[in-house]
């Protein structure tokens, strides 16, 4: 069984099992959080396509960390003009639990 869910803007493909990072959740880590903004859900049972969510639909994930990504390099210049700078994207880690139709 598989679920397309919405976090932070964006969508991802999950099924239960996956670890899943998403842009930083304010919860602790340990804690149980419910992603109910499901588009999809398919299984062996067929597909349910929501309009734009699937009613009664929830993800359940435990919360395995909070961490920083690899850093990005952005490198701009022109004549006369040459500028660097890093980024590193803050985000928590999700284990999923539970896919719930």
């Amino acid at each position: 069984m598989y679920a397309i869910v919405v976090s932070g803007g964006k969508q991802y493909k999950v099924s239960e099992g996956d670890l899943l990072d998403v842009e930083v959740l304010p919860v602790e880590v340990g804690s149980s959080v419910e992603l109910d903004q499901v588009l999809l859900v398919g299984g062996e049972d067929g597909t349910k396509i929501g309009t734009p969510l699937v009613d009664g639909a929830k993800v359940t994930a435990t919360v395995q960390e909070h961490g920083r990504g690899k850093k990005i390099i952005v490198y701009k210049h022109k004549k006369n003009y040459k500028r660097k700078q890093g980024h590193r994207q803050n985000y928590t880690r999700l284990l999923v639990e539970k896919i719930e139709a």
